[in-house]
């Protein structure tokens, strides 16, 4: 790939400034926020680096000193406090077992500070292999790259430059705006937030209940423009194979007379005579949606195994490169890292505080008090080997398919089944009783290891960028450890609201009863659980897992004979089987209006401004909307009442569906032709 030439640095570099930490520590706030609703309504967060991007040269062009590198170390310090929000895959899994009730503050920081950091410093190492040598695509890095290139050029910087880094701004600002006004209607009752059928099949069908929904969300649609149109299919593949097959089949009558004749109890027979909604969602939550996890698992182990080969060729790159700077080998800036004697400190000074917390969390719990030193010693061993194994897959994932792509929830699955089965071992020497204490401990450990991941994922993407505009690695090393106290602070904060405001499925319900998905907590909670007492639905999990080889299968096969146009990426099959069916469909409708409106300018003059606007206003869409539902669950749990905004009595939903139907439809199109509009203009 051609890569952006640096562009001519000024007299004075200005590059880690003040300024620029505290602005990027405000956005990261921002951005930590949004994503942490988002990923907790729909298990996906998005890439905050470009919209980060775009919002720092727009406030630091103010000033005349301002480079294209000190936006860089906003960018940096922005997107990895968004990046760090990704542990909320992990940590609500204590509320959702039993063990926390809400999150404890400083608890919940450290978990995120020591794991955040040593994603840092464990991926430190990997840079030259992975972003210099490698060949790596980077999409997100080198995107975000192109956005700084044009936008960042000082007192030289162009007309047209200007005119974008302005539009950019607007475009995220509307985007923000009429995804707020749109979701304070739907909270006002005006709109209605969802549109949904369920549906008993007739006889010749199986008799069989099942439904379709789409929740009529900007942030949803935004989501789905950025994760593409692929991605996006492949999840709709995922939910028809869910949705139209195995709920409508484990529903059936006569299936459920069958297992009864065999002496198997089904969910389905638990639940006779319930409308065809609940019949629908009850079988798909207890019993399909595990079917989802196994397509998970094995797509997350197949990713990991096409991996392995390239990893260990960065990995024996990156110590050959050691040995040649022992040497003598003289550093230019570009290649100047924190020096990897203070990575150790760093490193180990991060252990010590994890040991810490283990420490205190098994003194604390008499059941697992005796073996605190066989705990801490295997959690430390655990997080130092799988951890640095997940830094380097995840930061390897990141250049090859991108940040917000990258499968980090499945490196999270295959790390809980680990913990867990570890866990089990530990029982068994120790004697120790299957305790939800052992469950939450797992979950711990789990957590600090999905911190490195979600760190390292994020870390060497934006290595990358530096790369490309010629930044100092050690500054922005330096950038990211700041980001991840930014966003690590906020991250109780946002949880402890969204908790008491909605709560999380499968745990105590909120004021406003209205309980967030989190797939990833759910599903990770779940199997720590059900591996460590046993109770775990291994036939459901076989026989997703068993799809997942088909669509593993499948996905080669439309690969090699298109030549590599179709692809089925099994992860998002198996992502697709396990959201909820009205998240799916707006992805998947965010997706084709992205690809719709991609197409539609592709051969235009302004294609690549136009395509840069369109991520701007996805971003300005998830942004709004998750910032104003992160504010309104802090007005629930002031006012303690679950609509505070209601405008209009609870009533037929009908009327308020279509409106909602109508007014999305329109402010989409709208939305779209403003910012085509715009672009050209440029």
């Amino acid at each position: 790939m051609t890569q952006t030439a640096p562009a001519a640095p000024p007299a004075r570099r200005v590059e880690l400034t003040v300024r620029a930490v505290i602005l990027g520590c405000l956005l990261a706030v921002i951005f930590t926020a949004a994503n942490t609703y988002l990923g907790l309504k729909v298990g996906l967060t998005f890439a905050s680096a470009i919209p980060a991007a775009v919002i720092s040269m727009a406030i630091l062009r103010a000033f005349r000193t301002s480079t294209i590198w000190e936006n860089m170390t906003v960018q940096t310090v922005a997107s990895v406090g968004g990046a760090m929000s990704s542990i909320i895959f992990v940590l609500p899994g204590l509320v959702m077992v039993g063990w926390w009730t809400g999150f404890p503050f400083w608890e919940s920081v450290l978990i995120c500070v020591f794991g955040g950091v040593l994603g840092v410093t464990f991926s430190i190492p990997l840079r030259r292999a992975l972003v210099v040598d490698a060949g790596l695509p980077y999409p997100e890095g080198v995107a975000a790259a192109e956005v700084l290139t044009v936008g960042s050029r000082g007192a030289e910087q162009t007309d047209s430059a200007v005119r974008e880094n302005k539009a950019g701004l607007a475009v995220v600002v509307v985007g923000a705006i009429v995804s707020t006004v749109y979701a304070w209607l739907v909270s006002a009752r005006v709109f209605a937030g969802e549109a949904a059928r369920f549906v008993k099949l007739p006889a010749s069908l199986g008799g069989g209940a099942t439904g379709l929904g789409f929740g009529m969300q900007f942030a949803l649609l935004g989501a789905g423009h950025l994760i593409g149109l692929t991605v996006g299919l492949a999840q709709l593949f995922g939910l028809i194979v869910a949705w139209f097959v195995f709920v409508p089949l484990m529903t059936s009558p006569d299936l459920v007379a069958w297992l009864a004749s065999h002496g198997i109890e089904s969910i389905a027979s638990t639940v006779a005579g319930a409308s065809p909604e609940e019949l629908a969602t009850t079988v798909w939550r207890r019993e399909v949606r595990f079917m989802g996890a196994g397509v998970i698992g094995v797509a997350a182990l197949w990713t990991l195994i096409k991996l392995a080969g390239p990893l260990v060729g960065g990995l024996t790159s990156a110590l050959a490169a050691n040995r040649r700077r022992a040497g003598g080998e003289v550093l230019e800036r570009s290649e100047q890292d924190i020096p990897i004697h203070l990575i150790g400190l760093i490193s180990v000074a991060c252990l010590v505080g994890i040991a810490g917390i283990l420490a205190v969390f098994a003194q604390s719990n008499p059941t697992l008090a005796g073996s605190t030193a066989l705990l801490v010693g295997g959690g430390l061993v655990y997080v130092v080997v799988i951890g640095f194994a997940v830094a380097a897959i995840c930061g390897y994932m990141a250049g090859l398919i991108g940040s917000s792509n990258s499968p980090v929830s499945g490196v999270g699955i295959l790390a809980i089944v680990i913990a867990s089965v570890l866990m089990l071992g530990v029982m068994a020497l120790s004697g120790l009783p299957a305790d939800p204490s052992v469950v939450a401990f797992a979950l711990i450990v789990t957590a600090v290891v999905f911190a490195v991941a979600v760190i390292a994922n994020d870390n060497l993407q934006d290595l990358k960028t530096g790369q490309l505009v010629g930044a100092t690695p050690w500054r922005q090393q330096t950038a990211l450890i700041i980001g991840v106290g930014a966003g690590a602070i906020v991250i109780p904060l946002i949880l402890n609201l969204l908790n008491q405001a909605f709560g999380f499925e499968g745990g105590p319900a909120g004021i406003a009863d209205e309980p967030l998905a989190a797939p990833q907590a759910t599903l990770i909670s779940a199997l720590a659980k059900g591996v460590i007492d046993g109770g775990l639905r291994w036939d459901l999990i076989g026989i997703g897992a068993v799809i997942g080889v088909v669509i593993i299968v499948l996905d080669a096969v439309l690969n090699a004979t298109s030549k590599g146009r179709v692809k089925l990426p099994p992860l998002a099959v198996g992502i697709g089987f396990y959201l909820p069916a009205a998240v799916t469909t707006m992805l998947v409708i965010g997706a084709v209006a992205g690809w719709v409106y991609d197409r539609a300018i592709k051969t235009t003059r302004f294609a690549d401004v136009g395509r840069r606007m369109g991520v701007l206003l996805a971003s300005g869409l998830i942004v709004g909307e998750s910032l104003f539902l992160v504010m309104t669950a802090g007005v629930i749990v002031a006012t303690k009442n679950d609509s505070p905004f209601a405008l209009i009595a609870e009533g037929s939903s009908w009327p308020a569906m279509l409106a909602g139907i109508v007014a999305f439809a329109v402010l989409t199109l709208a939305l779209y032709t403003w910012v085509r509009s715009r672009s050209a203009r440029v």
